[in-house]
């Protein structure tokens, strides 16, 4: 592990800005890694009669196949194939169920996939193919899926009680999809669980408060200075939830109930708190990462915050943002890795949408 200091540059605060400034972290890795190919389409399933996976039977492997066969019309990524086959290890140990449980005795299936018509007939629900089918519809219908956690995604399909109820399942996804593919990837320590698709920040070319003056002209839509951690930041917690365009659904001056602005770094764990988000020690894809000021070489009065990309195995995390370079690369998108205790505190978005 090494370690470099790139020290704090000095900006002058201006009042009245809400700005998350140029943050530079004390504790530096290797920069982080693209995307590897396991994030991309969906694999083709090889799986014959001598197929063996260590601790499945032949029957969750032929259930596994099922799964994963159904998504490769649809376009279905292999992140997707994978939440796929967890929900079904989840809900039901890739098992056809003909019994349901105590909150869904008409639950029935690889899915639990109940009685109301949604998932059409009895017949469907006990079908893996077509129950896989249908759930993977469900699945692609839910606006930004991709860019959640595997359990978040599956839980805005499945509405479980426990938003976190698939994550236990999510190594043996992986371990499944990985063994009945027919080409080798390596998803890494989050399965290819990434947020967002990199620098998709769509105001990357826009004057910063420092090129425009501090004026209206230089703040976006978000109603933060464009190019300021803040703005990037938030403008993944929309996305993340849904609202990809205007009118954005949470906004600088709208975010908190209490009518206060959400404003600079600094407020932005307090701003959580009196939303009522949950907020933790742990990192996860696409949670807001929270610096204190002067925490991890963030500016002693503003701090910084930034997204969550990746989660690895070994104690560390992929963050992504703007504006955490020091000059000439400031007010610009970033990647890098960084250990799990650095941050100050990691803000969670809910597992739904708020109700409008």
């Amino acid at each position: 592990m090494q370690r470099r200091s790139l020290g704090l540059v000095a900006l002058l605060a201006i009042p009245g800005l809400f700005l998350g400034l140029i943050f530079t972290m004390l504790l530096l890795l290797a920069p982080a890694k693209p995307a590897v190919a396991g994030c991309g389409p969906a694999v083709s399933v090889v799986i014959d009669a001598n197929t063996k996976v260590e601790g499945y039977t032949p029957e969750q492997l032929k259930n596994a196949a099922a799964i994963m066969g159904a998504g490769k019309p649809l376009d279905l990524s292999v992140k997707g194939q994978m939440i796929s086959v967890m929900v079904a290890l989840g809900e039901s140990g890739l098992r056809v169920l003909d019994t349901g449980d105590g909150p869904g005795p008409d639950s029935r299936g690889l899915f639990q996939q109940r009685g109301n018509g949604a998932w059409g007939s009895y017949a469907d629900r006990m079908n893996p193919a077509t129950s896989a089918k249908n759930f993977i519809k469900a699945l692609q219908a839910v606006p930004g899926w991709e860019l959640l956690e595997p359990t978040i995604a599956a839980n805005k399909v499945q509405r479980n009680a426990d938003p976190y109820h698939y994550q236990k399942y999510w190594p043996g996804a992986v371990k499944l999809v990985q063994a009945l593919s027919d080409q080798k990837f390596t998803p890494g320590g989050s399965g290819c669980a990434q947020s967002g698709t990199g620098d998709d920040y769509p105001w990357k070319n826009s004057p910063t408060w420092m090129q425009a003056g501090a004026n209206k002209a230089s703040t976006s839509p978000l109603d933060m200075y464009y190019r300021e951690c803040v703005d990037f930041a938030l403008w993944r917690v929309n996305q993340q939830m849904g609202s990809t365009s205007a009118p954005f659904k949470f906004l600088n001056g709208t975010f908190r109930p209490d009518g206060q602005r959400l404003g600079s770094a600094v407020t932005w764990k307090a701003g959580w708190d009196a939303k009522g988000w949950p907020t933790g020690s742990t990192p996860r894809v696409g949670a807001v990462v929270w610096y204190a000021p002067g925490a991890g070489g963030a500016d002693p009065t503003f701090g910084h915050v930034a997204v969550v990309k990746e989660v690895k195995d070994n104690g560390t995390y992929v963050e992504e943002g703007y504006n955490g370079s020091p000059p000439p690369n400031d007010h610009s998108y970033y990647t890098r890795t960084v250990t799990n205790t650095v941050p100050s505190a990691f803000l969670y978005l809910p597992a739904q949408e708020e109700n409008k």
